[in-house]
């Protein structure tokens, strides 16, 4: 999970914390906006399209896309962009290493995994519950858990979604998701020797934050586009790695 950053509001003075948000790189790979500590954050009194979208190059695969403007909120009532790091004009120099015949390999990180190469995810926009559990299913899906599927019944522990070697729960609510049914969720993936997932609408309450990180369950937070954002390092793990990181 990315660290705050201070963002001071132009408008009251007033400094606020700011987490940069994260997206999956089409490469799989998480990608956090690289905030520019020191920068001078500018108020946004009229939106225009370009101005709402930054280049920013990934450091795993070295892809330079568009992606949202970070933008932070003050209590006052002032909304501001917060200024990143420029891209590069060109990739960075990589050194892979040489296989037979002398043709580059990747190297992979000694004890891990190695990063999965996945296509863009493509989101179910969400109007109602069920698409709530659509979008984490098809999410599943991209992740490789390739035979995710809806319970034919919620049952009393929750579980929305179960696959191989994955169970899942989904708050389409609009209240925090409490630190229960995060619980619940994790015994519902130590029953069945599978990773439990949590994915929800609004947010997660902090106790629930907190015991998610201690059992190292994956959490969503899902905007109404239908794309989960990581609220945590083991979600963050999860986007790196799929299916293999049991």
């Amino acid at each position: 999970m990315a660290d705050s950053v201070p963002v001071r509001c132009p408008t009251c003075r007033r400094e606020n914390a700011f987490t940069p948000p994260t997206f999956p790189c089409a490469c799989g790979a998480p990608l956090t906006m690289p905030v520019l500590r020191g920068g001078v954050p500018v108020e946004i009194v009229h939106r225009t399209w370009q101005a709402s979208w930054v280049a920013v190059r990934c450091e795993v695969c070295g892809r330079q896309d568009e992606w949202p403007a970070p933008e932070s909120g003050c209590a006052c009532g002032t909304v501001v962009r917060v200024p990143v790091v420029p891209a590069p004009s060109s990739p960075p120099p990589s050194f892979p290493s040489l296989g037979p015949r002398g043709k580059s390999r990747p190297v992979p990180a000694m004890g891990a995994p190695p990063t999965v190469l996945r296509p863009a995810f493509r989101p179910v926009t969400i109007r109602t519950a069920r698409d709530c559990v659509t979008a984490a299913a098809q999410y599943l899906k991209w992740l490789g858990y390739t035979d995710v599927a809806r319970t034919q019944e919620r049952t009393a522990s929750g579980v929305d979604l179960r696959g191989t070697g994955v169970v899942a729960q989904v708050d389409p609510t609009t209240r925090s998701t409490k630190l229960r049914e995060v619980e619940c969720v994790w015994l519902n993936g130590l029953n069945e020797s599978a990773i439990a997932v949590f994915f929800s609408l609004a947010g997660y309450a902090r106790d629930a934050r907190s015991r998610a990180d201690e059992l190292h369950i994956p959490l969503f937070v899902m905007d109404l586009t239908g794309t989960p954002q990581p609220v945590n390092d083991p979600a963050d793990e999860l986007i790196k790695y799929g299916a293999q990181k049991r």
